[in-house]
């Protein structure tokens, strides 16, 4: 079976009723497309998820990547670690995205053996024997509520020496510089061929679903949990990425 098509985020190009942003299959159709023109340093960002798991991960233990789409990060993973007698699970709730990363997998047999997809709530997921997790601009989309214990879970299921990576959309205390981040990330978007328009739309279409929060109340939460050298190893704008220990 040929992998499907990914076409060029148009989603937002003319003007549409209001709604919440959803994953289903018109966004996981033009997905690669989008996070790449959406995110400044995506394509680095899951370049290192690679070089971090290959340093991480350990022999007889698992790999997650938790709000996985179309893979890019579980591919980058699999494909530098090192170790002989490890696994891998993604994990989406949005069955377009994982029927698209299991038919991807089907051309690529050297990581589909490696690779178990699921399609399930991440909150009722279960994390065990944990070396390497990764939550690559997810957690934004979990209810507030929902994230402390799914992070309790995510540290209770991990190896000693485990790396949790966490990338988001982040918010600044001072107003003047989360403007100045807001108003660089439009330009950065425009550069990139989105209009006005399709800016605008989309943020609306966002702005109940995608609940992102300060770089401070990250790193409190995690070392609360007990996560340990916890910091940012990444940031562009209004996006960082950041690495915490157990």
């Amino acid at each position: 079976m040929t992998i499907p098509p990914q076409n060029k985020d148009r989603i937002f190009a003319k003007t549409k009723l209001p709604g919440d942003f959803v994953f289903d299959e018109n966004v996981a159709s033009v997905f690669e497309d989008m996070i790449n023109r959406s995110v400044p340093g995506y394509s680095t960002i899951i370049a290192m998820i690679g070089v971090l798991a290959e340093k991480y991960c350990q022999e007889q233990s698992r790999i997650y990547d938790l709000g996985c789409s179309l893979g890019g990060a579980t591919l980058a993973a699999v494909d530098r670690v090192e170790c002989q007698d490890f696994s891998t699970i993604a994990i989406d709730n949005s069955a377009a995205m994982i029927d698209r990363l299991q038919i991807k997998l089907r051309n690529l047999p050297r990581f589909a053996s490696k690779i178990e997809c699921r399609c399930e709530d991440l909150c009722g997921s279960e994390i065990a024997n944990a070396s390497v997790v990764i939550l690559n601009f997810t957690l934004q989309f979990i209810p507030l509520a929902e994230r402390v214990p799914l992070l309790r879970k995510i540290y209770a299921g991990m190896k000693p020496g485990g790396v949790l990576i966490i990338s988001e959309k982040i918010i600044f205390p001072d107003e003047k510089l989360n403007q100045l981040f807001i108003e660089m990330y439009h330009s950065f978007k425009e550069n990139r061929g989105y209009s006005k328009l399709e800016i605008s739309q989309k943020r609306t279409a966002l702005e109940k679903v995608l609940l992102p929060e300060t770089l401070d109340l990250h790193r409190d939460r995690l070392q609360k949990i007990g996560f340990q050298s916890v910091d940012v190893w990444f940031q562009c704008f209004n996006f960082a990425s950041m690495v915490a220990f157990k």
